[in-house]
């Protein structure tokens, strides 16, 4: 931290009266030493740091802080002020100010040891020494971590060994009781740290937290999540916990990980205000029984992308799936919409004029009209987000901008869905390709806001606009019109392809890829890939349809836990949601799927012989009206349905009776399954070997 703070940079009689003043005046110290290179840009940063969020801390301490292109190496500024400056802070005005101020590209290191200096705050000692300072060179020694009172060759005395308490010699008593004692088990947090910018807060909260911990005698580890990226706490640490403390002010990243343990979900600053409240509060919740730490807001894809020991082939289904995840919702909302358009105002609605200079209050086509132009505007964006957020997945935020610019070269150019694929994974190698590059100190500070856009971009379209981006326009070409010629026997075949890749991992990878290329022809719809976009949706309702009704007409065949997730498949199935059947693959795959498939497989044959058509991407039978040939619809997905149902009974019937030496006394096999459902039905059947 030598070259982070020198004398030059603190002042010990701060004379600012207010936040802003203070600031700027520690700042301009950074200007006189060439560490800032705009001081009003500067300002603005810090400025809009505070804006999100106070940055006084109990104590007396004010902690401004910001990551700034205006900034071009890491740098702290500490000001003592003896009248006391408000930051906001609940206990009153803070008299030790500290600006830190990091570039927008500081690396790793930087970032630790401004995260170390976070912890130190916590420590009383620290703040009173600061207080207690004489002069600058003392006070800039102390913050570096220093001894400015020992001469650096004078070594530090080695602390002494506590003495251990003996143990009387003889004591037959005592060598009888050791074995015996069993010391209660102690309590275990895990806990998460997050703040806007990851500098300081985020370490502050982690050092409090832990230091409660110690006090109350509970094992705590804390997962700062930074600036600098942040270490995973080990999966066993996580799986032994008996709590979660989530101590933060933007989203915890991969927080599926703690899912099902009792959770305080509080800001940063609780984290730091009040440590020993929260785990109060935690402790109080786990002897209550109160799970609450469930996984329903997920991460980032980009979090979960590109994890140690993943092979490319992994990473590369990610990077997709964070493309299409995000695309997913501009899909459902203009898909829909489009449709609702066609189904209020006919065939002809994409002919009417401009709403926004032709619209009439009472004319029923005028609705159709806006809601079909609301949902053409949705689906224009389709391309680009695909593309912008397949780089966001590969490259974090950095990717996004040659992502999207990307994602618009390929409609400009009428490359379509494949055009987005690719243009996504150009944009992120191409950025990632950029930060592995040794840049001089001075630009690191703009890399992410003005090089890396700028030459990323560059890059991309040169790309897509000469290299790769005709060839894709020509093979989207060619392939809308093998769609739109689909007939007789190769729409059939394309349907049990369809069905059986819907079915097979039931919400998985092969699935997605499956329904991505459905509503990727939605983008420019002609009668092939509406005929497309109707198999996948009938297939997809097809396994947890199936399994509803098998737990129906033959409950003794499953558990009773099946049973009354039976009872939840009718409405996922009807709802087109193929995760439904996920539990009963979970449970005995190579029954349940193989069914599945084949059920899927006859029902994308059905739906593309009686050619049937679709416009919205999702709904089930909520969109019926909306489908082209409801009724023989409505029949490929009855016929599926049954001869799935029939086939998974089937396969466990010959289970059931094909080990008849392995009935127990009381009526149940040794699967648990029993003839009239009863006790038996609670075990679970086991995954077939």
């Amino acid at each position: 931290m030598s070259d982070m703070i020198t004398a030059d940079l603190v002042d010990l009689d701060l004379a600012a009266e207010t936040k802003e003043a203070a600031a700027r005046s520690l700042a301009e110290r950074m200007v006189a030493l060439g560490r800032v290179t705009d001081l009003d840009g500067f300002l603005a940063d810090v400025a809009a740091r505070e804006a999100q969020m106070p940055t006084g801390l109990d104590g007396g301490i004010g902690i401004p802080h910001c990551r700034s292109a205006h900034v071009s190496e890491p740098t702290l500024a500490f000001g003592r002020s003896a009248r006391g400056i408000d930051f906001g802070a609940p206990d009153g005005p803070a008299d030790l100010i500290f600006l830190i101020a990091a570039p927008a590209g500081a690396d790793d290191a930087h970032l630790t040891i401004l995260s170390a200096l976070a912890r130190r705050l916590m420590n009383e000692d620290f703040t009173t020494a600061l207080r207690t300072a004489t002069d600058a060179t003392a006070a800039a020694s102390l913050i570096r971590g220093e001894d400015a009172a020992r001469p650096a060759s004078e070594p530090r005395p080695e602390p002494e060994p506590e003495p251990v308490p003996a143990t009387p010699a003889g004591s037959a008593a005592s060598a009888a009781e050791e074995p015996e004692k069993s010391p209660a088990r102690v309590f275990r947090i895990v806990a998460v740290t997050s703040c806007p910018t990851g500098i300081a807060h985020t370490y502050m909260a982690a050092e409090a937290l832990e230091q409660a911990g110690q006090q109350a005698g509970v094992e705590m580890a804390v997962e700062p999540q930074g600036s600098a990226g942040f270490n995973r706490l080990d999966p066993a640490v996580i799986a032994a916990a008996d709590a979660v403390i989530f101590a933060h002010d933007v989203p915890v990243r991969e927080k599926e990980r703690f899912a099902g343990k009792p959770t305080v979900d509080v800001g940063v600053k609780a984290g730091i205000n009040r440590p020993a409240e929260l785990i109060a509060e935690v402790r109080g919740k786990a002897e209550r029984g109160e799970v609450t730490g469930t996984a329903s807001d997920h991460a980032s894809p980009v979090d979960n992308a590109g994890g140690p020991g993943e092979g490319y082939g992994t990473k590369l289904r990610k990077w997709l799936m964070s493309g299409v995840s995000y695309m997913v919702p501009f899909v459902a909302a203009g898909g829909l919409l489009i449709a609702l358009g066609f189904a209020i105002g006919g065939y002809t609605i994409n002919k009417a004029p401009s709403v926004a200079e032709h619209f009439i209050w009472t004319d029923h086509t005028s609705w159709a009209a806006l809601l079909f132009q609301i949902g053409g505007l949705a689906f224009s964006f389709l391309v680009p987000v695909l593309a912008g957020y397949i780089a966001y997945g590969m490259a974090d935020r950095p990717g996004l901008v040659p992502g999207f610019v990307g994602g618009s070269i390929a409609l400009t150019i009428n490359a379509g869905f494949l055009g987005g694929l690719a243009a996504g994974l150009i944009a992120g190698g191409t950025v990632m390709a950029i930060q592995k590059l040794r840049v001089p100190a001075p630009l690191r500070g703009i890399m992410p806001v003005v090089v890396i856009p700028l030459i990323s971009s560059a890059i991309v379209g040169f790309l897509m606009f000469l290299v790769v981006g005709k060839p894709i326009a020509s093979l989207q070409k060619a392939l809308t019109d093998w769609l739109s010629g689909l007939s007789g026997a190769n729409a059939i075949i394309l349907g049990v392809v369809l069905g059986l890749m819907m079915c097979f991992d039931l919400g998985g990878p092969l699935n997605k890829v499956a329904y991505a290329f459905a509503v990727g022809g939605l983008a420019n719809p002609n009668e092939g890939s509406l005929k497309v976009m109707a198999a996948v949706m009938a297939a997809g309702m097809v396994p947890p349809l199936a399994m509803a009704l098998a737990t129906t007409v033959r409950g003794r065949l499953f558990t009773r836990t099946e049973r009354e997730n039976g009872k939840a498949a009718w409405v996922l199935g009807a709802s087109f949601i193929t995760e439904g059947a996920i539990p009963f693959a979970a449970a005995d795959p190579l029954r349940v799927i193989p069914s599945a498939m084949a059920g899927g497989a006859v029902t994308g044959a059905l739906s593309m012989l009686f050619e049937c058509t679709l416009r919205a991407p999702h709904g089930g039978i909520f969109v019926i009206p909306l489908i082209g040939n409801p009724f023989l619809y409505l029949i490929a997905i009855a016929a599926g349905t049954a001869v799935s149902t029939g086939l998974v009974i089937l396969l466990k019937e010959a289970r059931r009776t094909g080990r008849p030496d392995r009935t127990a006394d009381a009526g149940s096999t040794a699967d648990g399954i029993t003839g009239d459902g009863g006790p038996g039905a609670d075990a679970k059947v086991p995954v077939a070997a």
